[in-house]
């Protein structure tokens, strides 16, 4: 049986007891005239009783007193050992809480380090987005002036095929002229030669 329901237990019978020896302390002395007495009383309206000893209920009642002065007796001696562990270890809990109480100023410490560790990075990180947003806006620009230029390059490309063109064109306008030009010039020789029957000499008649 646990000490939980022997307690129970004698906590059940000292109230039996408590109850008997309360309802024989209600008889006049005059009458009690001998060691048994008749107990009566009614139970949900029902009148109900039983013979008892006095003798032995002043027994019964020595052995529950002597059992509830064993259990404070016992209590009692606990109750004395761990008011002597809690004295003994009251320095080892000043020290625990001081242990504590520097624990918990560390912790504050260490979280103001870091909630400033975290500010100068949102700062830092916020100064590099606005470095990043130039950055891209000055890049965005020269993208902008290198298309500019590449079709400016272009037209000028262009211009220049055209130059080029009409070049070759003035070029093949100048050889069919210089053709031209030899053709007569033979022609006019020809002609001369055959008037005079001597060969003209160009570079005297035109004077080149």
């Amino acid at each position: 049986m646990s000490n939980i329901n022997k307690q129970a237990l004698l906590v059940s019978k000292a109230k039996a007891s408590v109850f008997t020896m309360g309802y024989i302390s209600q008889f006049e002395a005059s009458d009690i005239d001998s060691d048994d007495i008749d107990l009566r009383f009614e139970v949900d309206g029902v009148e109900t009783g039983t013979t008892v000893s006095i003798v032995d209920e002043c027994g019964h009642a020595a052995q529950i007193i002597t059992a509830l002065l064993d259990e404070l007796e016992h209590y009692k001696s606990r109750e004395e050992r761990v008011t002597k562990l809690v004295l003994d270890n009251s320095t080892s809990w000043d020290v625990l809480y001081e242990k504590l109480e520097a624990a918990e100023k560390r912790i504050a410490e260490q979280r103001e380090y870091y909630e400033g560790v975290i500010a100068d990075g949102s700062k830092r990180i916020a100064e590099l987005e606005k470095g990043h947003q130039e950055a891209a806006k000055q890049i965005n620009s020269w993208r902008r002036l290198a298309k500019q230029n590449i079709a400016e390059r272009g037209k000028d490309i262009s211009e220049l095929e055209a130059a080029r063109q009409r070049i070759a064109e003035l070029e093949n306008s100048e050889t069919q002229l210089i053709n031209e030009r030899d053709a007569a010039e033979s022609a006019l020789a020809d002609m001369y030669q055959a008037a005079t029957g001597e060969r003209p000499e160009w570079s005297n008649m035109f004077g080149f």
